[in-house]
């Protein structure tokens, strides 16, 4: 696992470079539910997580999520050590971010151990690493093509999905997943939804896409730079 520690937003490119990654790359953002999914939750995405990863793998993009041990981060560590090999980037709050073997304290995480690189940001609570995230993906892919998966998530996600609207990425909803995932695709289908999902359907770049591993053909369009 390779580590940088940027302090500005500027620094990201230098950042990206001292982790021996080389962009343009096809860039794959993963947000969603962590440490409040259940068990159910989390076998009901496992095979979307596996699915992404395969996807990730078959098109030769690089995946970046939140990179704590928890949800979906878990899960997408998880799949890659089962003989996956495309790289896998954390952004974490450095202040909020304990090693894979440590004893986290109560407002820390640990830092799940399959990932291949983290990227440790200034902050000081959970959700202040959204901005990074999505610029993070945006040195990354540079001119390459790029997506945003929610699968499950709180009210974190929102604010995910907000930054990669901002960064002109288009955002999918893995109907089916929970949570916000989920209101975020009824609100795609036109349905009542949370006043936040409703403002990211209207945006024009979000749309939902089933659970089911044969539904995914809109993201391989998107990261294959076909739609």
């Amino acid at each position: 696992m390779r580590k940088v520690r940027p302090d500005r937003l500027e620094d990201l490119p230098a950042a990206v470079e001292e982790l021996g990654l080389e962009p343009p790359l096809k860039t794959l953002v993963v947000v969603g539910g962590a440490e409040r999914m259940s068990a159910d939750e989390m076998a009901r995405v496992r095979p979307v997580i596996e699915a992404l990863g395969e996807l990730a793998e078959r098109v030769g993009a690089v995946v970046v999520d939140g990179g704590t041990d928890e949800g979906v981060m878990r899960l997408l560590g998880q799949a890659r050590a089962r003989g996956r090999r495309f790289p896998l980037i954390g952004v974490v709050v450095a202040s909020l971010a304990a090693e894979p073997e440590a004893t986290p304290s109560a407002e820390q995480a640990n830092l799940e151990p399959n990932h291949t690189h983290v990227v440790l940001v200034p902050g000081e609570k959970w959700g202040d690493e959204v901005v990074w995230i999505a610029r993070v993906a945006d040195v990354l892919a540079g001119a390459a093509p790029s997506a945003t998966a929610i699968v499950n998530g709180g009210d974190i996600a929102y604010a995910d999905a907000d930054a990669s609207i901002a960064s002109d990425r288009p955002v999918l909803a893995i109907d089916g997943s929970g949570r916000t995932a989920d209101a975020v695709a009824a609100a795609c289908r036109g349905e009542q939804s949370d006043e936040r999902a409703m403002s990211l359907a209207a945006s024009g770049l979000v749309q939902a896409i089933g659970v089911r591993e044969n539904q995914l053909v809109e993201l391989e369009h998107i990261l294959c730079g076909r739609s």
